[in-house]
């Protein structure tokens, strides 16, 4: 297995990190690297909670967690700070703003406590026991209305043959 040098690592992560964001496709092609082995470098860096969005997608297109790291990397910065860090990212400080809102409201959501949960899980269950009776109801009825056509073709068939009277 090849090694990479810690400058070919940092030049690759410049690429995929924003404003630059090239594709992985397009950087295995310049440099000669494997695809599978950007990627596994993308990971990690993820891991690390750096930004390297997984695409050349404009911002608003990001996951959520990278929309969430951008949040977390810039939560101390007065407005100086996250402007120099926007226009490094191809950023705007309103999207920040407006990503960190989010994920405030988020909270603000009401959580199930663990009775409900409980209860839930158990409503699921029972539908799912549910589908899974009317899904065999489905299939048993399917193959009596086939039965009951194939009889039907097979009578009609019988008088055909052996003309309209039918009662010898």
């Amino acid at each position: 297995m090849r090694r990479y040098s810690e400058a070919v690592q940092a030049d690759v992560r410049k690429r995929m990190s924003p404003p630059h964001r090239q594709g992985v496709a397009q950087i295995s092609q310049e440099l000669g690297i494997h695809q599978a082995t950007l990627y596994n470098w993308r990971k990690l860096w993820r891991l690390q909670r750096e930004v390297v969005p997984a695409s050349e997608k404009d911002p608003e297109s990001w996951s959520a967690a990278d929309k969430f790291t951008v949040v977390l990397e810039s939560a101390g910065f007065n407005a100086t700070e996250l402007s120099s860090y926007c226009r490094e990212r191809g950023l705007f400080a309103e999207q920040v703003d407006r990503w960190r809102q989010t994920a405030q409201d988020a909270n603000a959501n009401a959580v199930l406590t663990m009775a409900e949960q409980r209860d839930l899980e158990k409503r699921h269950q029972q539908d799912q026991k549910e589908i899974k009776a009317l899904k065999q109801d489905l299939r048993r009825k399917e193959k009596a209305l086939a039965e009951a056509a194939a009889l039907l073709i097979a009578a009609k068939k019988i008088q055909a043959f052996w003309g309209e009277d039918g009662d010898d």
